[in-house]
């Protein structure tokens, strides 16, 4: 009899969110066809240590498991003359060596240059009062004395701290939808992502906005109502923004494969760039690279990556068009690359440091501001995106890209430690493809090839006929 696949039983689970862990998991896998190994492979990924795994369990809600990624580190890296070791958490091949590789042709010149331009992060009280527009503008500061006043309670330690509530705006929205309007908040939260912090003070604002309007003088009875539609932050934050550049005498990028001289290697790169600055279709790409380095910080600290990816990419459309976020400054006998990025992190904090390797990442760091730890997070961003651009107009993407692929191929096809130490010696000197290395590995497993590996023509493995 064949197995039921999960989709066909009814997957309907009324107070699921009730059950213990244990009663969850036996649930979860009584949906699978082999329900007993199904368990006991969830269960392998349980870390050893139970109350590490309970605070695990306790970040999310219905969890019955952990997913791993790798955890790579990237070392070498000289950002403002300080050299650090990054820690990376991705999945995808090729991300850390990238890094690495750039991380080591810059520092023999000069390395990554990176500044925080600003902190401002963004948050907003959404309503709807509809009043004459010239009454609330003329109430609003007095309105604003009201909003510092009646949150001191929850900004009086961001302040002794150098942060809180830099500034309160009124937005007038009418002409989106009658009676819209916004209360802008600009907020610096220090070490701190901030979304709590900025949430609560902005919930405390609806309260304030309510109450002051029904006793404000001078109102009619229409004109005391407000609706408040919601109170939350803004991901997008346009003016907290962190800039990364690389740059050096042209004649000191030296010469690239192929025999590329430096002059030709910075006209390419700056062509590739403007493509991305004019073609949507390769910006998203090109942003792509750059959220590979990225994300891979913001992971290994215990960030956002969803937030910060918004916000970058909100800013890659900031003009209307998606667009890259790098851009060329070069002048004559001088290349100089610059990204732009606006990012919000924090190490203080959410699981910054509740979650362990969060907490090893930020002190093999050595114990980073937020501010430093933007610079490096966009470091690595612009690590991987010179790396991924240096390979296009040289060599091509794939030949480095499907090197570093080469073992996940192999374990796909199952390949025993043998095979994979003869793959990989053979493979140093042949380009890497899924169908070229199935190929090689059915002329070794039928014994249509023998000796070294290096011996082995690769005439030999394309003409091996596949079924």
């Amino acid at each position: 009899m064949n197995p039921v696949h999960p989709s066909e039983k009814p997957l309907r689970m009324d107070g699921f969110s009730k059950l213990t862990k244990e009663e969850k998991l036996k649930r979860i896998c009584g949906l699978f066809p082999d329900a007993s190994e199904a368990e006991r492979e969830i269960r392998s990924f349980w870390h050893m240590d139970p109350n590490i795994q309970k605070q695990l369990d306790e970040f999310s809600e219905n969890t019955i498991t952990n997913f791993f990624f790798p955890y790579g580190v990237v070392p070498n890296v000289v950002i403002n003359g300080r050299t650090y070791t990054v820690p990376m958490v991705i999945e995808e091949s090729s991300v850390v060596a990238a890094a690495a590789k750039s991380a080591k042709f810059w520092s023999t010149r000069g390395g990554f240059q990176a500044r925080v331009v600003s902190v401002e992060k963004i948050g907003q009280v959404h309503f709807i009062w509809m009043g004459r527009p010239e009454k609330l503008k003329a109430l609003f500061p007095e309105l604003k004395t009201q909003f510092l006043a009646g949150t001191r309670h929850i900004t009086g330690n961001m302040e002794k701290r150098g942060g809180g509530i830099l500034d309160i705006q009124l937005v007038d929205m009418t002409h989106h939808e009658p009676g819209y309007y916004q209360v802008k908040a600009i907020f610096d939260t220090c070490d701190s992502m901030g979304a709590n912090f900025i949430n609560s003070c902005l919930e405390e604002f609806a309260l304030i906005l309510r109450e002051f309007m029904q006793e404000a003088e001078g109102l009619e009875a229409t004109e005391r109502e407000v609706t408040v539609i919601m109170s939350i932050l803004s991901n997008y934050t346009p003016n907290c923004k962190v800039e990364c550049v690389v740059e050096c005498p042209v004649e000191e990028l030296g010469t690239f494969d192929g025999g590329l001289s430096a002059q030709e290697f910075m006209r390419k790169f700056s062509l590739a760039v403007k493509v991305a600055q004019v073609d949507p279709h390769r910006a998203t790409t090109h942003n792509k690279g750059i959220y590979n380095g990225i994300d891979a910080v913001v992971l290994a600290t215990g960030n956002d990556f969803r937030a910060v990816e918004a916000c970058g990419h909100t800013y890659a459309a900031r003009d209307g068009q998606y667009r890259s976020l790098t851009r060329m400054e070069s002048s004559e006998g001088r290349f100089r690359y610059v990204l732009e990025v606006p990012m919000a992190l924090g190490v203080v904090g959410g699981l910054t440091r509740l979650h362990p390797m969060a907490r090893r990442s930020l002190e093999l760091l050595g114990h980073p501001s937020a501010q430093e730890l933007m610079m490096i997070a966009a470091t690595m961003g612009m690590a991987n995106n010179f790396a991924a651009l240096k390979s296009l107009v040289t060599t091509g993407i794939q030949k480095g890209h499907m090197k570093m692929h080469l073992l996940n191929i192999l374990n796909h096809f199952e390949a025993t430690e043998k095979e994979k130490e003869l793959a990989v010696e053979y493979f140093k000197h042949n380009k890497v493809s899924f169908n070229a290395v199935r190929s090689y590995l059915v002329a070794l497993r039928e014994g249509l090839i023998e000796g070294s590996a290096e011996k082995i023509s690769p005439e030999v493995i394309s003409d091996i006929k596949l079924s």
